[in-house]
């Protein structure tokens, strides 16, 4: 198998820096790219590059992007993982925290797709993973710029696809379920900041106490090496899936989302938070 030259962006922790470390172990050529480079040590004594980056700076992606095809005048794989979560009531949550939201979770993997398409049409190959969610599809409570933000992302996907096929460039949507990592550490200490004591403090209460038995107990996530192993499967496959549904709960929720009426999902929801 010829190596590749992978980017993958998120990778100072959880599924970013499984990725990468799991391409690393197949013999691709990897760099791992965040704001926090400290936290990417495992990346470099494996082999790779760590690359600081601010996926909200314009001059940080020109310049990460511009790294690597100076020194290899290529790239084969572009995985944009690096995300955000806000949570809180729709009617308490500041717009601005909502842009940031997108910005980080839909600008910042376009600007890269549009940084990379370029060389991967030249060369008539290339695939670009967009790490999405299972929030991709559904929506639950206290959530909803994180949830627009990935079905936002997904929609871009879909289209992207669509435009891109043409020049034997594949995109992949991964949608993860409930994963170890520290991506939502704060989360119950945010909805009870923004909407602990207003009008959806129950709601909120019953979120942050769900939120901070998880995982663990009757509730196992899976462990972010999963979500990279997929990563990897879809990165090397001659003709990948175009959406990977991988991680604990993943499947059930979908399938419960797509088979039940909107009334009867939410319901199902609302109702294990009262």
């Amino acid at each position: 198998m010829t190596a590749k030259i992978c980017l993958v962006t998120g990778a100072s922790s959880g599924i970013g820096r499984a990725a990468a470390l799991e391409l690393l172990r197949a013999g691709h050529i990897v760099y791992g790219a965040a704001r926090r480079v400290h936290m990417m040590e495992a990346i470099r004594e494996a082999g790779g590059h760590a690359l600081p980056m601010d996926v909200t700076k314009e001059e940080d992606l020109q310049r990460v992007v511009r790294t690597i095809l100076d020194e290899h005048q290529r790239i084969d794989v572009l995985v944009n993982n690096a995300g955000a979560t806000v949570h809180g009531a729709v009617e308490d949550t500041p717009l601005e925290l909502a842009r940031d939201e997108f910005e980080i979770n839909v600008f910042a993997p376009a600007r890269l797709t549009q940084l990379v398409l370029p060389q991967m049409r030249e060369q008539r190959s290339g695939t670009i993973v967009n790490v999405s969610s299972i929030g991709g599809e559904i929506a639950l409570p206290l959530g909803a710029w994180y949830y627009a933000s990935k079905h936002a992302l997904e929609a871009f996907s879909d289209t992207l696809r669509q435009e891109v096929e043409q020049f034997g460039i594949d995109v992949v949507v991964i949608q993860p379920g409930i994963i170890k990592t520290d991506f939502e550490a704060g989360t119950a200490r945010q909805l009870r900041e923004i909407s602990g004591n207003g009008a959806y403090r129950q709601m909120t209460e019953a979120m942050a106490r769900a939120v901070e038995t998880r995982p663990g107990g009757d509730n196992p996530a899976s462990d972010p090496e999963v979500v990279a192993t997929t990563i990897r499967q879809s990165v090397e496959s001659d003709r990948p899936e175009t959406r990977y549904v991988v991680g604990w709960q993943a499947e059930e929720l979908l399938n419960l989302n797509r088979s039940l009426s909107d009334r009867e999902f939410d319901a199902g929801v609302t109702g294990r938070l009262k």
